[in-house]
This record gives structure tokens, C-alpha cells and sequence, in this order.
């Protein structure tokens, strides 16, 4: 959820005359943050994920399923441990914005051996055991990424009612009550209050319904002369929603940079892979995904940002939410890819060239900069601008986009990282697990194949529509960059090298890139094809083709970038093709190679321990049988289930008992009692050796790389 200050929460009249104050400091933080840090190198590869869970409470004897609003008190049991012993525990639990929600990641983050890639299903399954023992028998935690009957009539245990007309109401919504947010921070009702007072009225989520063969016109609460839209008017049916997020530490700046634009047009590819979320407020809808729906919980934006009056009391016209997908990119390969206007405040700009920051990650900070603190605690309104980073990090964390760039936090042992945000929450750890490790594997084949996936913002900006389409997965195109010939001679270059190496041994060393055992230097020409994966690595890789890469990444570019970069094999028009999902990760024949058969090329030049390869090789298959269409996504099946059941009155609504019903078979799923051979396969939970230790062998390695303090 971001960042957590501690304090009495200022009111909006308040927040909003310090908005500027905050602006301005935040923008003073972010420079003398970077100056000390731009220089950074050599962190080695370390990434965690997070994922969040809804408690769900059943009453088998009316078959009636509510969220159990819970999680502050299971929050401060799960807590004990960390406060007992913070280095040693195996997870960490968060709140999150529901009272019903609580977030968990792994106690320590995964670090450079392929080993680490056993370990996350079993440590996912030990955080969702961890939970379990401090439930009751009629409750449950589930990874799912909304609760289908959220906003219905009585969906809370206890029962709680909204007050729409209550001036003391943070939401005033008429289906969201207050009690659902989380009450052991004041962020939460504090962001709920002043989103909806800086828009000047409440926010407004708009669904188009299934239409089934007796869905009743107008659908219940719809706008007026919207008779097909299901409206949710609160941020709780946004920010009340789960997902899976990973982070990655990079070596320095420059690869953060490179990390954040590479991954950003893979963003919608991953959200339509892992659509599941087609039921609001106890209707089946025309989305999958949850990613509009959180756009507009949090839309703060004023009639005249929206382009719905003309500008008097505001500076911008703001296209997006602040909740959306990037607006720019960050490289200086990308720059020719920001096809899209960027509204940015130029004075914060200035004053960030003027302080020493490149126009590409200035223009990008300015960007986010145009937006006012909807957040702010009177104990952390005055601070040390050269030791603080509360005030960026204020505006920062409340623009929550596809991708994030987090610069290190002051005095800590953390490196520059990015985040990888759009994921769905799936139903089971063995899902969840395998998107993380395809993911992370994805990272690591950009970098030691020099692959280029960037694509235009507006395209990204419309696959992201397209991926929340209803079966989009199986039915939908995207456009996507064809494969160059040299990317295609450089991937089968690498192989080849890493193959012939001494003994063939390969391990992810520092940043998770192949290390083999040939000579250190090496010959430089024979060397260039794996800039960032040569035989011998540090975590680096030459990002710039300089030993050490360029702290503000202006001329990264022009040094170290390849044909691939320079489209010359190419012409401009012809880079970017619509492609099916399953086209994209499992290959189109002259197009691309497909995302797994790379990581399958990359994987070849590892050393892999067996128990680790046959799990990322069930990881590996469930992702292309996905992709394929012969598994469905989470979405496709929940609705196959309310549309099958035998209470289903093909009228769009899921009803108490349906959702019970599906809660259920869900729990049954999750729990590996239930198998679902549309949705996962015969069989999927026995099939990986996840782990919840390295074996000793290993060990050695692991303390060679010399991270074997933080794993």
C-alpha cells in the first residue's frame, strides 16, 4: 500500500494548503537522494514478492460466505514474531487498505541462485499455513483478487451498513461502510476522505454487466441513461482488491532504468495472463481484470483535470488516474517510444535539471509531481531535506503505476530497485509461485540476451484495455515487438558460448546472470554478444559498454546499444505486430521466438540443480499451456462456475449461495483437495519439489556469491 508514516493525519483543508510545501521539499529530497546514490554499484540480484489475502468467513449453515474484517488482530499475531526475532522469522505481514485484507512477503528476499527459485511456492505455502492456525474453522485465507459479492447486502462479518449520508463517513458510499477499511492506520480512511473531497465528489467505477439472457435493465444503483453499467462509488472496490507484485533489486541506476522500460509493455501481457477478477458487487461484468477498477477507485482528478471544465482553479489537464499504467519511459532507448504527450509541471522540472538530474527521469518525476498529497501527518510536515525522503516518497507512493522505480532508501543496505505491479492474485500458491519465477526468469533473459521489447506508450496504454477484456487470454491480440535478427543470433550466441564453457557449469551470480568458469576477461569480441551475461559476471553487465554504466543514463545508449536498440534491422513501421497471447510466450515462426522458449535457452546455459529444474519446468508448462488456451485463466473458470450453477438464473447476478458455492470449490482448490483440470491440470500440486530450505551443498555457493546473510 506504500508508505506508512506514523501520526495524527492532517485534515484536507489542512493537506491541501501544504500541498505545495510538499511538492517542493519532495523535489529537493529526490535530488539530494540522488546525488548521494547515483553512483551506486554492484548490489547483487535480490527480489521478493507480495501477496495479498482476503479472510473469508463461511456460514455452512445459511451457505453464506462474508469477508471476515479481521486482519488488525490477526496483524498483531502474526507481528509477534517479527518483533521477537526481525532477522530470523521466514515472513513478514502488512496491513492493507481492507479490514479484511492482510498482505505477506517472504521474511528475507531470494537472491542469485537458481535454488531460490524452489523456495518461493513452499515459503507462499508456509505464510498461507502461518495464517490458518489463527483462524477459527469457519474461516479462510484466500490469494483471490476480489471478493466476488464485495458492495452486496451484508457482505462483511460483523455486520456493518454504509452511511452514505453520515458527514463523519470517510467513503459516504451506499454499498462500501466504513468499517470495511482497515482501522489500524489512519492512512487508509485518510486517503478514502481526501480523494473523494480534492475530486469533489465521490469516485465513480463504472462496469459494463454481463448481459445474459434475463440480466434485469437498469442494473441496480446504475448512473442515469447508463442502464448496462454496475457503479461502485468507493475506493474500498479498488483498493479492496489483492494482487501479486514483485520487486527487483538492480546493480545500479542504469539497469533500474533499463529493468523498468523493458518490463513495462510486458505489463499488460501479465494482466491478461492472469485475469481473475470478473465479478463486482455481485455481478458477472464485462472485465476480467481489476486494473480499471482500482484506476478510478482513486481518481482524484477535478472536473477541470478531466477535461470536463475548462482550467481556472487547476494547472494541468490530466489524462489518467494517478492508479494507471506508465506514462514514459525511463532509458534512453525508450525515449524515442514516449509517443504520448506527457503533462509535467515545468518548474519542477527545471528545478530537477537545474539540480543535476537528466531531461528523462526528470520529465518522469515532474510528471508524477503533478499531483497533490492526498496523505500527510502533522509530525512529518518539517524535515531534513538532505536526510528526509518522507515527502517524495508522499507523492511517490500514491502514484501507483504498472512499473515503479524506487531509488534506495537513505541510510539502508538497498540498492535501486523497480516494481512489477499489474499481476492478479491467483487461487494457489503453485499459480502464484510460477507467475514470480517467470517473471523474475523474464529478468534475467532481458539482460543476458540484450532483448528489446520496448513498444510504443500508446500501444502499451491500449493493450492495457484490451488485456481486461472478457477472455482476453484466449481471444485477444497485442501488439508486441518482433524479434531482430540479431536478438535471435544473440540468444543463440549466448547459449552457445555458455554451453562450451569449461565444465558447463553456470550459476545466477549477482544479478542472477550466467556465470560460468571461463576466463575472467575473456576475448572482448567474443564477449560483446553477452554485454550482460558474459562468462564471468559481477551482477553488473555493461549497460552502457562501460566497466561501470553511467549514473544519470543520458548517454547509456549511444555506447553500449546494439542493432536491436537502433531498429536497423528493421523498419520502424514493421517492429510492432499484434500477437496472441499464446503467440507471444509460446512463439509466432519469423515474428518472435516466444518468452519461454527464451527462458528454456537461458535455462540450458544454468546449472540447475534437479529439484529445482523439474519445478521451474512445471512452472514453465503451466504458463504455456495457459497461454495456450488448453488452461483456462482464473477469470474464464470463476465464470464458467456461477454460469454452471444450478441456482444461476441467467440474470448476470452471483447470489449468496453461488459465491458460498464458489468460495468453496475455491478453498478446495487452494487446500490441493480439489483438483480442477481446466484450470491448473491434472494433479498440479504434487508436481513441483518446493522447498523451504537450500540444500547444504548449495549453501556453499550461496555464501561464495556472498549474499548468504540475506537469504
Amino acid at each position: 500500500m506504500g508508505l506508512l508514516s506514523e501520526g495524527s493525519p492532517l485534515s484536507w483543508e489542512e493537506t491541501k494548503a501544504l500541498a505545495d510545501h510538499v511538492r517542493e521539499h519532495g523535489v529537493n529530497q529526490f535530488i539530494n537522494l540522488y546525488h548521494r546514490l547515483k553512483d551506486r554499484q554492484g548490489d547483487i540480484l535480490k527480489w521478493g514478492d507480495e501477496v495479498e489475502y482476503i479472510i473469508v468467513k463461511f456460514d455452512d449453515e445459511q451457505k453464506v460466505a462474508r469477508v471476515a474484517l479481521r486482519a488488525q488482530d490477526l496483524l498483531a499475531q502474526l507481528n509477534e514474531k517479527e518483533l521477537a526475532d526481525p532477522k530470523g522469522v521466514k515472513s513478514l505481514w502488512r496491513p492493507e487498505y481492507g479490514a479484511y485484507m492482510i498482505e505477506g512477503t517472504p521474511g528475507k528476499p531470494f537472491g542469485g541462485l537458481m535454488a531460490h527459485f524452489n523456495l518461493v511456492e513452499a515459503n507462499m505455502r508456509y505464510r498461507r499455513e502461518e495464517v490458518t492456525e489463527l483462524l477459527a474453522k469457519d474461516e479462510c485465507v484466500m490469494s483471490i483478487t476480489n471478493f466476488p459479492r464485495l458492495g452486496a447486502s451484508n457482505f462483511t462479518y460483523p455486520l456493518a451498513q454504509p452511511r452514505p449520508e453520515d458527514p463523519l463517513s470517510s467513503a459516504r458510499s451506499l454499498y462500501f461502510p466504513d468499517e470495511a477499511i482497515f482501522p489500524g492506520h489512519p492512512r487508509f480512511k485518510t486517503l478514502t476522505r481526501n480523494i473523494r473531497k480534492r475530486r469533489g465528489e465521490k469516485v465513480s467505477i463504472k462496469l459494463k454487466v454481463f448481459k445474459d439472457t434475463k440480466t434485469k435493465l437498469p442494473v441496480e444503483g446504475a448512473p442515469p441513461g447508463e442502464p448496462d453499467v454496475v457503479l461502485l462509488d468507493a475506493m474500498g472496490f479498488g483498493m479492496g482488491c489483492c494482487c501479486l507484485q514483485l520487486t527487483f533489486q538492480a546493480c545500479n541506476i542504469t539497469e533500474a532504468r533499463r529493468l523498468y522500460d523493458q518490463l513495462a509493455p510486458l505489463c499488460p501481457i501479465m494482466l491478461a495472463l492472469t485475469a481473475a477478477s470478473p465479478i463486482y458487487r455481485g455481478y458477472l461484468t464485462e472485465s476480467d481484470c481489476r486494473w480499471n477498477v482500482i484506476s478510478s477507485s482513486v481518481d482524484c482528478r477535478t472536473e477541470e483535470e478531466r477535461g470536463l471544465a475548462p482550467l481556472d482553479k487547476q494547472k494541468f489537464r490530466i489524462a489518467k488516474s494517478r492508479y494507471d499504467s506508465i506514462d514514459s519511459y525511463l532509458s534512453p532507448e525508450g525515449a524515442k517510444y514516449n509517443d504520448v504527450p506527457l503533462t509535467y509541471d515545468e518548474q519542477v522540472y527545471q528545478r530537477l535539471v537545474e539540480g543535476g538530474i537528466d531531461h528523462l527521469l526528470a520529465q518522469h518525476v515532474a510528471h508524477l509531481f503533478i499531483r497533490d498529497t492526498v496523505s500527510l501527518f502533522s509530525e512529518k510536515v518539517h524535515q531534513n531535506d538532505n536526510e528526509d525522503t518522507d515527502h517524495f516518497e508522499n507523492i511517490q507512493s500514491t502514484n501507483w503505476q504498472t512499473m515503479r522505480f524506487k531509488p534506495p532508501p537513505p541510510n539502508s543496505s538497498i540498492g535501486w530497485r523497480v516494481e512489477f505491479r499489474p499481476c492478479e492474485a491467483q487461487i494457489s500458491d503453485f499459480e502464484n509461485a510460477a507467475i514470480v519465477c517467470f517473471v523474475v526468469l523474464l529478468t534475467r533473459v532481458i539482460l543476458s540476451y540484450q532483448l528489446n521489447f520496448l513498444t510504443p506508450i500508446s500501444k502499451v496504454d491500449e493493450n492495457m484495455q484490451t488485456a481486461q477484456k472478457r477472455d482476453a487470454c484466449r481471444k485477444e491480440k497485442f501488439w508486441f515487438r518482433k524479434s531482430s535478427k540479431t536478438t535471435e543470433q544473440r540468444a543463440a550466441k549466448a547459449q552457445a558460448q555458455a554451453q562450451a564453457q569449461t565444465n558447463g557449469k553456470a550459476t545466477l551470480n549477482g544479478n542472477g546472470l550466467a556465470n560460468g568458469n571461463g576466463s575472467e576477461n575473456g576475448d572482448q569480441e567474443e564477449q560483446q554478444p553477452l554485454t550482460n551475461g558474459s562468462a564471468k559476471m559481477n551482477g553488473h553487465g555493461n549497460t552502457n559498454g562501460t566497466t561501470n554504466g553511467t549514473s544519470n543514463g543520458t548517454n547509456g545508449s549511444s555506447n553500449g546499444a546494439d542493432s536491436d536498440h537502433t531498429d536497423t534491422d528493421d523498419e520502424e513501421n514493421e517492429l510492432f505486430q499484434l500477437l496472441s497471447i499464446n503467440e507471444i510466450f509460446n512463439g509466432k515462426p519469423n515474428v518472435f521466438p516466444g518468452l519461454v522458449p527464451l527462458i528454456r535457452s537461458y535455462l540450458q546455459s544454468m546449472e540447475v540443480d534437479t529439484d529445482t529444474h523439474c519445478t521451474i519446468e512445471q512452472y514453465l508448462r503451466f504458463i504455456q499451456k495457459r497461454a495456450a488456451g488448453e488452461l483456462i485463466t482464473t477469470a474464464t473458470w470463476m465464470r464458467e462456475q456461477v454460469l454452471s450453477h444450478p441456482d444461476y438464473k441467467q440474470d448476470s447476478v452471483v447470489s449468496e449461495r453461488i459465491n458460498y458455492d464458489l468460495l468453496k470449490r475455491i478453498q478446495g482448490i487452494q487446500e490441493g483437495k480439489q483438483v480442477e483440470p481446466a484450470l491448473l491440470g491434472q494433479g498440479y500440486h504434487s508436481k513441483t519439489k518446493t522447498k523451504d530450505f537450500i540444500p547444504p551443498a548449495l549453501q556453499k555457493q550461496l555464501a561464495k556469491n556472498g549474499c548468504c546473510e540475506e537469504k
